[in-house]
C-alpha cells in the first residue's frame, strides 16, 4: 500500500517558535528544512492541521520537492483520564465540545489531503490517543469511526498512530478499520537497557505482525534521545548511543523493507518541562539550530 521508503518525523519549530504560542516557521524556514531533508528521505510525518502543516504542503507543491507527507490530527479528549499525571479530566460540557471540534479537525485534514493530494502519503486520525497516560484519551471505537469517516472522503490510506504495546491491548477495533497500522517503539521510555533496545524494537514489530497478520505495519515513531534526566537511563542518552541504535534498527528496516519514521528531525526545545535535560527536547538527529548530530554525520554517506 505504501512503498518502502526512508522516513522521518518533521517539526520545523526553531528557537522561540512553538505551536503553543502560535509562532510558526516561515515559508523560507520550511523551505530550507525540506531542502535539507529531501536528499535523504522519501517521507515526512506531521501531527496536526496547523498553519505549519499548511506551509509545508505549500512549499512541497510550489517548489516541487520530492517528499510525501503523512498528515495527522490531535483529537481533544472524549474520555476523562484520572490516571494522567498532567491533566486529563474533562467536564461533560468540554467533552461535548471536543466531539464537535474533533470532527472539525478531521474535516480540515480531509480538505488539506484533497487539496494537496499529490504530496500527501497518508493521513492519521490521532497520535497515542489510547495510551493510558494521555491527557486527551479517546475510545478505540470512536477512533475507528473517525477512520471510516475520513476514508469515505479521501483517496489516501488512513491510519492511527500508537505505541506498539497499546495496539496489542486496545487496538483491535482500530485495526479493523485502518488501512495499515502505525506503531511506535521507545525502549528508552520503558527503561530497557541499551543492549536490548534493538531487539525490543524488532519484537514490537513481530508481536503486532502476529496479532494483525492481514495488516501492513509501519513504524511512525522510533528514536533515541541524546539527553535525559531521571525519567530514563540517562547514562545511555548521548549521540553515540543514538547513532548505534538508529544504525542497527535502520539496517533491519532496509533489509526487511519496513518503513520507519525516525523521531525526530530536529530538537524541540519548546516541549516538556523547563529542565534543560528534559528528554522530550532532544530526540532530533539535528539540533534546533540545524547542526547535525553524530548519527546524521555518518549516515548521509551510506
Amino acid at each position: 500500500m505504501i512503498p518502502y521508503g526512508r522516513a522521518i518525523c518533521y517539526s520545523g519549530y526553531r528557537q522561540g517558535q512553538s505551536p503553543i504560542t502560535g509562532v510558526y516557521p516561515s515559508y523560507e524556514e520550511v523551505l530550507a528544512d525540506l531542502l535539507m531533508l529531501e536528499p535523504h528521505f522519501d517521507y515526512i510525518r506531521m501531527y496536526d492541521v496547523s498553519l505549519h502543516a499548511k506551509t509545508v504542503l505549500d512549499v512541497l507543491k510550489k517548489e516541487g520537492i520530492a517528499l510525501k507527507v503523512m498528515l495527522g490530527v490531535e483529537p481533544k479528549g472524549e474520555i476523562s483520564n484520572p490516571g494522567c499525571p498532567w491533566g486529563g479530566l474533562h467536564s461533560e460540557e468540554a467533552i461535548a465540545s471536543h466531539k464537535i471540534s474533533n470532527y472539525a479537525q478531521l474535516d480540515q485534514m480531509i480538505d488539506l489531503c484533497n487539496a494537496y493530494e499529490d504530496v500527501v502519503l497518508a493521513v492519521s486520525v490521532g497520535n497515542e490517543s489510547t495510551s493510558d497516560w494521555h491527557p486527551n484519551l479517546m475510545d478505540p471505537k470512536t477512533l475507528a469511526d473517525h477512520i471510516r469517516y475520513v476514508k469515505a472522503r479521501v483517496n489516501r490510506p488512513v491510519t492511527f498512530c500508537e505505541g506498539a504495546g497499546f495496539w496489542l491491548t486496545k487496538g483491535a477495533p482500530i485495526a479493523e478499520a485502518a488501512d495499515f497500522l502505525s506503531i511506535h517503539s521507545y525502549p528508552l521510555w520503558h527503561r530497557i537497557s541499551f543492549d536490548q533496545a534493538v531487539t525490543a524494537t524488532i519484537k514490537d514489530y513481530e508481536d503486532n505482525r502476529q496479532a494483525y497478520p492481514d495488516k501492513p505495519i509501519l513504524f511512525t515513531e522510533f528514536g533515541w534521545t541524546t539527553k535525559a534526566n531521571e525519567k530514563m537511563n540517562r547514562h545511555e542518552t548521548d549521540e553515540a548511543h543514538q547513532k548505534r541504535y538508529l544504525d542497527e534498527v535502520l539496517a533491519w528496516s532496509e533489509t526487511n523493507k519496513v518503513t520507519m519514521f525516525i523521531f525526530e528531525a530536529f530538537d524541540e526545545p519548546w516541549k516538556g518541562s523547563d529542565d534543560p535535560d528534559e528528554p522530550e527536547k532532544h530526540w532530533g538527529i539535528w539540533t534546533v539550530d540545524r547542526t547535525p548530530k553524530l548519527f546524521f554525520k555518518t549516515w548521509i554517506n551510506k
